[in-house]
Formats: structure tokens, C-alpha cells, sequence
């Protein structure tokens, strides 16, 4: 089968109310209900990642029991907000008034302070995605991330720009399904709550 299947899967949720990317806190994963119905939605035979933060790993865990589970990726892992990670919207918009504008109007070729672009960022989820693919063709693939790094999969599926993008939400523990053929790509469900 020339078909791979990525089952995109958000985290559990963190509760925190700040700029949260490479910085690791837990995912709640006490909803057992939403967890077994999102268990019993995703391929039993699927091969299982995540990204190696503990949110994304430990959200994984939950839904190993009889899929093979691959070593965790860092490429899979969140945007990287530098600076801004753990810092509130309202105080970032003040010290980074010009820079925190340009970032979500036009997130593609703007960075926080240490940190990643939307441009950058994609391309490192792209790449993993890649060598997934490569790695596993015509196989299903539950792929346990982040919002933004789905949303870069997002829009490339759906050929729009970084800002159009963003307007998806993309809900913890949500199913996003892409469907990658030889020379084509299928946006099948996006933000989908089993």
C-alpha cells in the first residue's frame, strides 16, 4: 500500500495559562472517558511517537497498549518560544510590542527572542514527517504532538499561509488524519474529538 496514514494527536491538556513550547510540564490525563474513546478511534496496529516532552511522551503512554511504540522525536516538539515560554500574552505584548504583533499577523519569518520562526519550525516538523514516512510507508502512524506542529502539517495539507492556519484550533487530545500517497497529500479530519 503506497497510503500512509499520520493520526495527528494534541497532547493532553497543561492547564497553563502562559506561552508553553519547549518548556516540559505535564499533561492532565485524568479524563479516562476522553482517553479510551480516543483510544478506541485510533488503528490498534499503528506504529506510536510522540515528541520527547513529557506532555507528548506521557500522553503517548496512554495509548501504547498494543500499538509498537518508536522512540520519542525532538523535531515532533512544540514551536520554540525562546523568551517568551512561561511568560504571559499581556506581558510579552509589552516588551515585545512590535515583535509580538509581527509574530502572529505574520508568524511566518518572525522569531521570539531565542527562539524559532513558524518558518523554522515547520521545516523541522517537515523533515521529521519525512523520515517517518520514508522510514514506514503504507503504514498507519499515531504521531503524539503539539499544536503548532500540527498546524505547520495543517497547512501544508491544505496549501495556505502560516496566519490563515492559525485560526484552526486544534483541541487536546483531538485527532488531526493526513493521508500522505507517493505524490500527494489528504486532509482528512482536522481537530476531530472522539
Amino acid at each position: 500500500m503506497d497510503v500512509t496514514r499520520l493520526w495527528w494527536v494534541r497532547h493532553g491538556p497543561t492547564h497553563e495559562k502562559t506561552m508553553v513550547g519547549w518548556r516540559d510540564v505535564p499533561a492532565d490525563l485524568s479524563d479516562h472517558a476522553r482517553i479510551a474513546r480516543l483510544d478506541a478511534h485510533l488503528p490498534r496496529d499503528a506504529l506510536l511517537i510522540s515528541s520527547d516532552l513529557i506532555r507528548a511522551s506521557a500522553t503517548a503512554d496512554v495509548l501504547a497498549h498494543g500499538r509498537h511504540r518508536l522512540p520519542h522525536d525532538p523535531a515532533l516538539r512544540e514551536m520554540h518560544f525562546g523568551d517568551w515560554d512561561g511568560q504571559p500574552w499581556d506581558v510579552i505584548a509589552r516588551t515585545h510590542p512590535d515583535l509580538s504583533r509581527a509574530y502572529w499577523e505574520d508568524p511566518g519569518p518572525h522569531a521570539p527572542p531565542g527562539g524559532e520562526s513558524w518558518n523554522a519550525a515547520s521545516a523541522r516538523v517537515t523533515l521529521a514527517v519525512d523520515r517517518l514516512i520514508s522510514a514506514h510507508r503504507g503504514r498507519d502512524l499515531v504521531i503524539v504532538a503539539h499544536f503548532g506542529a500540527i498546524l505547520t502539517q495543517v497547512q501544508a495539507a491544505r496549501a495556505c499561509t502560516p496566519a490563515e492556519v492559525l485560526a484552526q484550533s486544534i483541541d487536546n487530545l483531538s485527532v488531526t488524519r493526513i493521508d500522505h500517497g507517493l505524490q500527494s497529500r489528504a486532509l482528512i479530519a482536522v481537530n476531530h474529538c472522539p
